[in-house]
């Protein structure tokens, strides 16, 4: 994938990974750039765009209105920090809806035009493990890596990149809250777009994503020590 002269769209691009993602593609001289958000947005030598990934009707007006896209940047979401057995469910199917139904719509409705082009979703860590109080989030991310997966092999024929982005813990507003060692988002998107264009379906962005794939052949009380009662 070039980025270089490509026409991009990006989801979730008013705030946080998103800005990063738009300043990067225009830096690495992407022609054009669709910055996209449920709200108005305004980022210099971008194209602002209203697109809801929940709302089905905004997803068709978006991909009518920008149909020279070729790069798909699936990284709208949102985290609620539910548990899925005491949590609340209206808050774990908003979690589903936005991180998983979402990025799911909007492929459907930008894939005829991402022939020789590239997708690429923003995942988590999480989409490989669990931990209490974000349960719901890490469901819909494991919903949005089999996805990923799958639409990679369904696209395979007109010959769409369809690449996934794992990290941990990123310095972006859903992790303000939170006093821990965090990546540079600037960083994480280097290595995306670095990916992309080296044509890689799977980008791990830190050792703590590399740690818990290992850990996935493991017995599960590797990636889970609370089972062992210690």
């Amino acid at each position: 994938m070039q980025i270089a002269g490509s026409t991009a769209l990006v989801t979730g691009a008013g705030r946080g990974l998103g800005t990063h993602f738009v300043r990067a593609l225009l830096d690495r001289g992407a022609a054009k750039v669709y910055a996209t958000a449920r709200g108005p947005i305004d980022l210099d030598g971008a194209v602002p765009l209203r697109l809801d990934v929940t709302d089905p009707d905004s997803i068709t007006a978006a991909a009518a209105a920008a149909p020279d896209v070729n790069l798909l940047i699936n990284n709208a979401g949102i985290a609620g920090f539910t548990d899925l057995v005491t949590g609340d469910l209206g808050a774990i199917r908003r979690e589903m809806e936005t991180n998983f139904f979402g990025p799911l719509q909007v492929v459907r409705a930008f894939a005829p035009g991402l022939k020789d082009g590239a997708v690429l979703n923003v995942l988590s860590v999480l989409s490989w493990a669990a931990y209490q109080g974000s349960a719901g989030y890490a469901a819909s991310k494991s919903a949005a890596w089999s996805l990923t997966n799958s639409v990679r092999l369904e696209l395979l024929a007109q010959r769409t990149l369809v690449s996934g982005l794992v990290m941990a813990s990123t310095d972006t507003d859903m992790m303000a809250g939170f006093d821990i060692p965090k990546n540079d988002p600037a960083e994480v998107v280097r290595l995306a777009l670095d990916g992309l264009e080296a044509g890689e379906i799977e980008i791990i962005a830190d050792a703590d994503s590399a740690a818990v794939k290992a850990g996935l052949s493991e017995h599960p009380t590797v990636l889970y020590p609370a089972l062992l009662g210690e």
